[in-house]
């Protein structure tokens, strides 16, 4: 990803982690800009300021490779909407994109990905999806070295190891600068002779392989969610492994082979992000090889048995979601607290407007309640008299929270409950997250769960223990998850002054 992807010194007006970035590969189709600009669209709620689109393509005229790109600021719809962009501009078989979300207070088009090269071993571009914890270290030894640094961001240290690489192959060059970073990274890569992706050797951030059929040939992607991969018709062949770095090339598309290299020579235990399918993925995705909306519902099943509530007076307990993403654990919570308990019904009471500009400004003292009410209106003929549980993936701040409780107590529901979906969240993400800093996390200013309910206004608020957290999530040997953000056990070693990232702008 771009500038570090923890909460940084700049005050942000969200109540929800961020997502990171999306990143797109293609490999050996006629029209690779294309799909690959569906694919950007179907990923963009994981980068909503920025999106760029890097394709490699045979000068006629010249007799050479050549690459083109184009990026911007905005949606993928915005970006890529002059005519002939993706046809005529971006030609070639193999293309690299990438969705941003930045985590730092400016938004500087020069931090925009991918990001391109021509140096000794040819032409290469890369999108990256993550954070390192050695990026202080590695960007003095670098400059130590001459090398001159044109963006702000993490990412860009990729190329300087590369470039400054003595191996012989790009393919080497590549696996060489994987090898000495450190930290959270999902990266693809594209040259003239191919396609190269791989995810740290934790794990902590997913990247799939689909492949389309055109013609009598075979096209492959890479994807940070499967979603990418159904908006095009394209199948999914399997996760990345963790520890793994895979290149596409023709002769993949000769024998179907897809080539694969350790990072490092010992595989450890996987760290998958747990908070990928507590929140970031879309549902209908599949990520480190399992569906998201089967984790979820799994979540919500989970909190049901750990925190029911029974209904009264032989009435109906109305069970509503805060959209989109609380939308599939509702269903699994209403399942079982109604086998369990009875009378328990799923209810869409809360409607969320998709058309709020990203740079709505609320007039007034009101801004936080304005903002709310201009994303969610109640349905008040479910809500009003009625016992209401309301279902929500996490509270980080609980501004948001707070407001939003607010407005469903406008409704008039005679009982207002809230359960969530994750344990309380305490730390800060350093691996490609946008968490706030812990001062500004509303569990650590309450000791308990009641005084967080009281807090934000409802009369019962419970979380998802930890432990039926994970028991939601597939159990494997040699895979194991992150959950830093909650317990505050990170799994890599912060080699950096966390600080000095955050703040590199």
């Amino acid at each position: 990803m771009s500038e570090s992807c923890n909460s940084c010194s700049v005050k942000k007006e969200h109540d929800k982690a961020k997502p990171n970035c999306a990143v797109i590969g293609v490999y050996n189709h006629p029209q690779a800009a294309v799909i690959a600009y569906y694919a950007l669209h179907a990923l963009q709620h994981r980068g909503q300021e920025a999106s760029g689109i890097t394709t490699i393509y045979y000068d006629e005229v010249k007799k050479k490779n050549k690459y083109a790109y184009v990026r911007d600021e905005g949606l993928v719809l915005d970006v890529f909407s002059k005519e002939g962009v993706l046809t005529n501009d971006l030609k070639g078989k193999i293309a690299v994109g990438h969705n941003r979300y930045s985590t730092t207070g400016s938004s500087t088009k020069f931090n925009i990905q991918p990001f391109n090269m021509i140096y000794q071993s040819g032409i290469l571009a890369l999108a990256h999806n993550g954070n390192l914890v050695n990026t202080k270290t590695l960007k003095k030894k670098l400059q130590d070295e001459g090398s001159i640094f044109q963006t702000t961001t993490d990412t860009e240290i990729f190329m300087h190891l590369i470039a400054k690489s003595k191996k012989e192959t790009q393919i080497e060059q590549v696996r060489e600068a994987l090898q000495i970073a450190r930290g959270a990274y999902s990266i693809c890569v594209i040259t003239e002779k191919g396609l190269i992706a791989a995810r740290d050797p934790n794990g902590v951030r997913p990247l799939s392989i689909g492949r389309l059929k055109v013609g009598d040939e075979y096209s492959y992607m890479i994807a940070s969610e499967t979603a990418a991969f159904d908006i095009v018709s394209a199948e999914y062949v399997r996760s990345i492994e963790h520890n793994e770095m895979i290149v596409i090339d023709e002769e993949t598309i000769k024998t179907g082979e897809i080539k694969s290299y350790k990072i490092a020579d010992v595989t450890p235990e996987s760290k998958h992000c747990i908070f990928e399918y507590v929140y970031f993925s879309r549902p209908d995705s599949k990520i480190f090889g399992e569906s998201v909306d089967k984790v979820r519902r799994k979540l919500g099943k989970n909190l049901a048995d750990e925190s029911p509530i029974i209904p009264i007076d032989g009435s109906k307990l109305r069970v509503i979601p805060v959209p989109d993403s609380g939308n599939t654990s509702t269903l699994g919570y209403a399942q079982v607290n109604n086998e369990n308990h009875g009378n328990t019904m799923f209810e869409i009471g809360l409607i969320r407007s998709h058309y709020v500009g990203r740079t709505f400004i609320a007039p007034g003292q009101n801004n936080r309640e304005m903002k709310v009410k201009t994303k969610f209106n109640t349905v008040q003929g479910i809500i009003e008299d009625k016992q209401i549980c309301v279902i929500d993936d996490s509270i980080v701040r609980g501004t948001t929270s707070k407001a939003l409780i607010k407005l469903i107590r406008e409704a008039k529901p005679k009982e207002l409950h809230m359960r969530i979906t994750s344990p309380p969240v305490k730390y800060p993400c350093h691996y490609g997250m946008d968490f706030p800093s812990r001062e500004e996390l509303i569990a650590n200013h309450y000791e308990t769960e009641e005084e967080i309910g009281k807090a934000i206004g409802v009369d019962s608020l419970k979380y998802l223990s930890l432990d039926q957290m994970l028991a939601a999530v597939p159990q494997e040997k040699g895979i194991g998850y992150c959950t830093a953000c909650f317990n505050g056990e990170y799994p890599i070693e912060l080699e950096d002054e966390i600080e000095g990232i955050r703040d590199n702008e």
